[in-house]
């Protein structure tokens, strides 16, 4: 039983890992923005080809932890009541919920009505103003929507290596800050040089 508490800590560890896709997405987009501001209809298809193939991936990646989540409290020592009994845990599942929420958002939202902007387009015309100004606001509010989410992922992290041994409530409040300045900081500019 060791053994399977133990690979479950891995694979619960490893999908918040591979829920950074917030993070990256904020990089493509930054990155996107170095190459001006006009529409390009090659590299904007590529953008978004990229964006959009991000989220399945997460929708997999949040499942995993949630699922893993349950099941290291079944096979651990806090049992499944923590659900209730522990604020961290309880915590860290309702901000799972609001990812999953703001991700089905995105995904089921913003992502087909900007899909259905570009693919109407042709690759070798300008982008017609009415599609400009629908497309901007979408990819705006998109944008925002991943900063908060990447936000959550580091808050779900930081409270998840907490269950066992909590922090005092001013270390916890001063990473909490760290993590919205650093998603602030993808927000604003992808973050070019890692942490510096």
């Amino acid at each position: 039983m060791d053994n399977l508490y133990d690979l479950l800590k891995i694979i619960h560890v490893v999908s918040f890992v591979f829920m950074s896709v917030p993070l990256f997405n904020l990089i493509v987009v930054a990155e996107r923005g170095k190459m001006g501001a006009g529409f390009i209809y090659s590299i904007d298809r590529y953008t978004e080809n990229i964006i959009a193939g991000g989220a399945p991936r997460c929708f997999v990646f949040q499942a995993t932890v949630g699922i893993t989540g349950v099941l290291l409290l079944v096979y651990g020592p806090l049992g499944f009541e923590a659900l209730w009994t522990e604020w961290i845990i309880a915590t860290k599942l309702v901000l799972l919920f609001v990812l999953i929420a703001l991700l089905s958002s995105v995904h089921l939202g913003i992502q087909p009505k900007i899909e259905s902007l570009i693919s109407g387009l042709d690759p070798d015309k300008p982008l017609p103003e009415e599609a400009a100004s629908i497309l901007k606001p979408l990819r705006a509010r998109r944008k925002k929507l991943a900063a908060i989410c990447l936000f959550i992922v580091l808050v779900i992290i930081i409270l998840g290596v907490q269950v066992y041994s909590a922090y005092s409530n001013l270390l916890t409040l001063m990473l909490i800050a760290a993590a919205a300045l650093f998603a602030r900081r993808a927000y604003t500019s992808g973050n070019p040089h890692g942490w510096v």
